[in-house]
């Protein structure tokens, strides 16, 4: 695991995706292998140590507006707030459209943030983000597999966090 997340974690791909280059600021990525319309759908995985008292809801409302520098028509589809107090967690869903090469195309985005809390000092929390992007045609046939993929990752048994 690149040294980008704030935390080791452990984590399995869904069957047939396939580790890809992840661009700058990503510490994982993988895509699907069948693309559709040219674009391949592919899963991240980010994460940073986010300031003292942000909630989740901040940290998915400013990646709804980093979607905007370049997207149009961005549009929070559905969210929702999980995990608890300690260890809170959000899935959110976001329609776009984009470029992708040479042609405008509808993309849906599915994101999850997880708070990882410090063991010893409960104040201190890494956060871990994960996301799908697929065109909006592929979306229903990949979601599956990043469901089960979510339900994979952990903090890695060889460090805590």
């Amino acid at each position: 695991m690149p040294t980008t997340l704030p935390v080791p974690i452990d984590f399995s791909l869904p069957e047939g995706w396939l580790p890809a280059s992840a661009p700058a600021g990503v510490a994982y990525a993988a895509v699907h292998p069948q693309a559709d319309a040219g674009f391949a759908a592919n899963i991240t995985v980010d994460g940073g140590l986010p300031r003292e008292g942000v909630t989740v809801v901040e940290l998915a409302d400013a990646s709804v507006e980093r979607l905007r520098e370049f997207a149009e028509s961005v549009t929070v589809t559905s969210r929702r707030e999980l995990g608890s107090d300690s260890a809170p967690a959000l899935a959110q869903r976001i329609a776009f459209s984009a470029l992708a090469g040479d042609m405008r195309q509808d993309f849906v985005q599915s994101q999850v943030y997880l708070f990882l809390t410090d063991d010893v000092d409960p104040r201190k929390r890494a956060l871990i983000r994960l996301a799908l992007t697929s065109t909006a045609a592929q979306y229903d046939s990949v979601l599956v597999d990043f469901q089960d993929f979510v339900r994979t990752v952990r903090p890695s048994a060889v460090a805590g966090v």
